[in-house]
């Protein structure tokens, strides 16, 4: 039994990092990737799926699962245009199945993919890296938010953060006045129940991502924050391609979360996990770490023997790194700190493996 080691790749337009030096740490085989141009609700091409996947693999390298596809704010908020969406998702979900892609990571989220304060905090070695405090986010205007944060993104395109989604930050509030954690959640089985069927057909996975931060931020509902919200969507959904990306930085944000026990909670439903460190200055600040335990808060060998614990075998990525080594790169994302994460993911588990047999 064993786990895929990827890594996360933006495409070679935008991604400082290249294909041939992923190939090269050795640890990672697998590449989660997307078509970055594409706008929420707009269809993939049968023809553009294919070229995105032989790019990886004429690199040597094997294309695990698509990060993200992402669901437009007409599914999230029930808009006119939520079944035109829908059926529109489903003919990408049919397309990424025929050229043999079985998962599918994507997020709920409304309006902000995930939030930081700052992008380059410095650390005491010199490394850079996310970071997130309360008390800066509350004295921030979401509308000025992006400019804010925009001149720490190294010249590249941040996911969940594009300018001209960010031009429209006033009217994605007013679409989402109305929609309180319940609406939220029933959208979002609606969606789930929509695409099911193209699911099975094509067992494609897919693997919600948690909010990040795991509580709600400017007001706006948040609903893949804990245990209890995670087990109730299941349930909801009960079909076995209705699952989890386990991502132990996005629920670990709140520190009421077990993160291990989460993970055996979802034997079965956890399709993809995103194994990274957060060393926390208070419960409502923190900044990401090197992946270490003993840099950050998280016991990452019990977390790494949770997932082995219940037999998972998807793949894994060592989510954000730290930038070092003087790289310049789209923050979270550079080479060298998620090259070190993929080794020391990869230790874990040999020796959790080995003392298993």
């Amino acid at each position: 039994m064993s786990m895929e080691m990827t890594f996360r790749w933006y495409g070679a337009k935008y991604d400082t990092v290249t294909l041939q030096q992923i190939r090269q740490i050795r640890y990672v085989t697998g590449i989660i990737t997307t078509l970055y141009s594409k706008m929420p609700g707009e269809l993939w091409t049968q023809d553009e799926i294919h070229a995105m996947k032989k790019e990886v693999e004429d690199a040597g390298l094997h294309l695990a699962g698509i990060e993200s596809v992402n669901v437009s704010d007409a599914i999230k908020t029930a808009g006119p245009d939520r079944d035109k969406d829908i059926d529109t998702y489903i003919k990408t979900l049919e397309n990424l199945g025929k050229e043999d892609i079985h998962l599918v990571c994507y997020n709920f989220m409304p309006v902000f993919d995930w939030t930081r304060s700052e992008l380059a905090r410095k650390r005491p070695d010199g490394s850079t890296v996310l970071a997130y405090s309360q008390k800066t986010i509350d004295a921030i205007n979401p509308e000025t938010m992006f400019q804010s944060i925009s001149g720490d993104m190294n010249g590249t395109v941040m996911p969940g953060w594009e300018p001209e989604r960010m031009a429209h930050v006033k009217d994605l509030f007013a679409m989402y006045k109305d929609i309180d954690n319940e609406k939220l959640f029933e959208n979002l089985t609606y969606f789930l129940k929509a695409i099911m069927p193209v699911c099975n057909q094509y067992d494609i996975k897919m693997a919600i991502h948690p909010d990040d931060p795991a509580w709600s931020v400017f007001g706006l509902p948040r609903i893949i924050i804990n245990k209890e919200n995670i087990l109730k969507l299941m349930k909801a959904v009960d079909d076995p391609h209705n699952g989890v990306t386990f991502c132990s930085g996005s629920y670990g944000t709140n520190l009421e979360n077990d993160l291990p026990d989460m993970i055996r909670s979802l034997k079965g439903r956890i399709h993809f996990a995103h194994v990274r460190n957060l060393k926390f200055n208070s419960p409502s600040d923190f900044e990401e770490a090197a992946h270490l335990s003993e840099d950050g808060t998280f016991d990452m060998y019990e977390i790494m023997k949770a997932l082995h614990d219940i037999g998972f075998n998807g793949p894994i990525r060592p989510d954000h790194g730290r930038m070092i080594w003087d790289e310049v790169a789209m923050p979270g994302y550079g080479l060298y700190d998620r090259a070190l994460g993929s080794a020391y993911l990869c230790g874990l588990w040999e020796a959790i493996d080995k003392e298993e047999r």
